[in-house]
């Protein structure tokens, strides 16, 4: 039973990935391209295995896949910066939809803790997909390979903190309700939350990152609900992806809305992205999670550096045509 239903949503994703490839522009594209020319599919499917892979990884390292994805893709593959953001945006979206209900249902994501939170991270998420697609393209693969590098050194770094000690909850989350019950097969705990205002004014610099770089903020959002505001480490990590679902879309509008996102690219990137992560989540088993760890912190150092050197390198480049003008102009002058 287990087998058709896979069969069956294979089948499905790949009827989906037919449909959307044959209605986008690129279909036109393939009819006028020359003979010789790259065939068209060929670009969808590379991206359909790269991210099977990816999915597989993510699952493992447990971090989001818009993480991974978009230094990846907008590293090695010949997108435009702001088309790989927007499906990043969209390849995290899925993943948070397809979680958040049985989150809730299960009593771990907490709709106390994340509207406040959704309400700050989502309006600057906004604002962060605005200013993304009004910045140089140099620029932006700039700031994205900075951002990886320190997303390496939090991940090198962080320590996680199962029950955090909160003696008092401070008077913002009292008055806005904010606790729980945290059950599990060892105990069960009342959580509450302390640090409220500090960690909203946090999430207002990882709405705008999450929005600007079309990563996700699953990353930093664990780090600041468990270690800042002192959420029990499952509660902080349920909320985290139930969060997700309404951040990305907030930004995704605007990308959206901007002509952003293709099918092309965003078709197979989520079918990979899914299947990858069924056969993720059955590896996790057998896996060590130390070796998958630093596999996922290699992996990032290196695409957030093949970022961080495409950014300096393009900048070097539009400067130089300025710089040549002007000593032609002084030569002149002389």
């Amino acid at each position: 039973m287990k087998e058709n239903r896979f069969t069956g949503s294979l089948r499905a994703g790949f009827a989906v990935l037919a449909a959307l490839l044959l209605a986008s522009p690129v279909t036109s594209w393939a009819a006028a391209a020359p003979a010789d020319a790259t065939a068209w599919w060929v670009m969808p499917l590379l991206l359909l295995v790269v991210t099977f892979f990816m999915g597989i990884i993510a699952v493992l390292g447990g971090v989001g896949g818009g993480v991974l994805y978009v230094p990846i893709i907008g590293g090695f593959f010949p997108f435009h910066i702001d088309f790989v953001r927007g499906a990043g945006l969209l390849v995290a979206l899925s993943g948070a939809l397809a979680a958040g209900p049985g989150l809730l249902k299960a009593n771990l994501a907490s709709l106390r803790l994340a509207m406040p939170v959704a309400l700050v991270a989502s309006s600057c998420a906004i604002v962060g997909a605005m200013f993304g697609l009004a910045l140089p393209a140099h620029i932006v693969k700039l700031l994205l390979g900075v951002t990886i590098l320190g997303i390496v050194v939090i991940m090198f770094t962080a320590k996680k903190s199962d029950f955090p000690d909160v003696p008092k909850a401070d008077a913002l989350s009292t008055a806005l309700g904010i606790y729980g019950i945290y059950q599990s097969p060892d105990k069960t705990m009342n959580w509450q939350i302390h640090r409220t205002i500090p960690g909203l004014l946090t999430f207002i610099i990882i709405g705008v990152m999450a929005g600007m770089f079309g990563l996700g903020a699953g990353w930093a959002n664990v780090p600041v609900l468990n270690l800042m505001m002192g959420a029990p480490l499952k509660i902080s990590v349920a909320t985290s992806k139930f969060l997700l679902s309404i951040t990305d879309t907030s930004a995704a509008w605007v990308y959206l809305n901007n002509g952003a996102v293709i099918p092309m690219l965003v078709a197979p990137s989520l079918i990979g992205i899914m299947l990858g992560s069924f056969v993720g989540v059955r590896i996790l088993k057998v896996a060590k999670p130390s070796f998958i760890r630093w596999m996922v912190i290699g992996i990032l150092a290196f695409a957030g550096g093949k970022s961080l050197y495409d950014g300096i390198k393009a900048m070097n480049n539009a400067s130089r045509p300025t710089s040549t003008h002007t000593q032609e102009a002084s030569h002149h002058g002389k």
